[in-house]
């Protein structure tokens, strides 16, 4: 039974891929604005919160689909607090998605996407032991693939609970950083806004800058691990 629960979860991920293919160009229109994305969500009335969580699991699932935009309204609409739960629900629920579609539906085409070069730094970390540590640092830090790392740690044998565990803990910090800023703007708390957004500006440019080097410096640790 759970492993029928499980694969109904994986399956709704699949279908919400199908669902962005045919109705992408009126979900990036809407969300091309904070204004008009939240303008949509006030529009729904009570089903709004649900809206939100919707269209945080829709942008974990589809990694194009511009989280900023989503964490932000969360916020400026119903606050830092109430906005961070249902931000983390979203995300949460779509991570679940993501990572039992892979272990359960699509493994062969995350496979078959890793050996690509693009993504064979990724696929050489998975055989590490230190798996854990190096989703960590993945998730913290911005500017790396964090959402296509969800579904390749569906191809590994980490557990379930410890790897939703170092997701949230890891992203919590920059999903309230987005939260925040939302909230401040509702607020015209601007100095606030102003901070809070230099220092994630920056976290992502060094994050960005940073990344190759990172990765790198991360698989000489994979080299030197498994010869040791």
């Amino acid at each position: 039974m759970q492993r029928f629960n499980k694969i109904i979860i994986a399956s709704l991920g699949l279908l919400m891929m199908v669902l962005f293919i045919r109705y992408s160009p009126e979900i990036l229109k809407l969300m091309v604005s904070l204004d008009s994305f939240r303008d949509y969500i006030l529009s729904t009335g009570n089903l709004g919160p649900v809206m939100l969580i919707f269209f945080q699991v829709l942008q974990t699932v589809i990694a194009p689909i511009p989280g900023e935009v989503i964490q932000i309204a969360g916020g400026y609409i119903y606050g830092t607090y109430v906005g961070m739960l249902f931000i983390t629900a979203g995300m949460l629920l779509g991570a679940i998605m993501a990572f039992y579609f892979t272990r359960f539906v699509g493994g062969s085409f995350i496979e078959n996407l890793l050996k690509k070069n693009k993504f064979q730094w990724m696929a050489g970390m998975m055989e590490n032991k230190k798996f854990s540590i190096f989703l960590f640092i993945i998730f913290i830090i911005p500017g790396f693939p964090k959402d296509v790392f969800i579904y390749a740690a569906g191809l590994t044998t980490i557990k379930p609970l410890k790897f939703f565990s170092i997701l949230i803990i890891a992203r919590f910090p920059w999903l309230l950083a987005s939260v925040s800023i939302g909230s401040n703007i509702y607020h015209k708390n601007y100095v606030s806004t102003a901070i809070i957004s230099g220092v994630s500006v920056l976290a992502f440019a060094l994050g960005w800058i940073y990344k190759d080097k990172l990765i790198n410096k991360l698989s000489l640790f994979k080299k030197s691990n498994s010869g040791s």
